[in-house]
């Protein structure tokens, strides 16, 4: 897949999860376009087309949608918010916070910065699988993000 045409780019370290919501999204034809990244230093260098995507990629095409964990190893998703956020060439990209932080100033913070959605992921299958559905069709089908 060309990294310039990503429609999802998934921020999640949990291997599980992210399993789970590539599986759902596949499920409904909803995956094609997706690209997973395991911690914020490599979204925020898949972002900007900087670090091992230099050169692979060209910054002004952005995801369609990004699914971000708070919690990960090196940059964590609050401050990759912040940084997609405060650039004009990215802050239109819509992110969605998908975490199992329930956390009152997490979800403070996160619409502060500029998150489009805060979503907890249910702990049981069948409720994140419903969710992950959902949050593809919203984001991919109903959604008209500006051009």
């Amino acid at each position: 897949m060309p990294l310039n045409s990503v429609d999802i780019l998934l921020v999640e370290d949990n291997m599980n999860d992210a399993e789970l919501t590539i599986r759902e999204l596949k499920k409904h034809n909803l995956s094609n376009k997706l690209f997973h990244v395991r911690d914020g230093e490599e979204a925020l260098e898949f972002i900007f087309a900087t670090g091992k995507f230099a050169g692979q990629r060209q910054v002004d095409y952005v995801p369609k949608v990004v699914l971000l964990d708070i919690q990960m190893p090196k940059i964590n998703g609050i401050e990759v918010l912040q940084q997609i956020k405060e650039n004009e060439r990215t802050k239109i990209i819509p992110v969605v916070m998908l975490t199992s932080s329930k956390e009152d100033p997490d979800i403070q913070r996160c619409y502060a910065l500029g998150a489009n959605s805060y979503i907890v992921k249910p702990v049981n299958f069948e409720g994140f699988a419903e969710s992950i559905k959902n949050l593809g069709f919203y984001w991919l089908l109903l959604n008209q993000p500006p051009h």
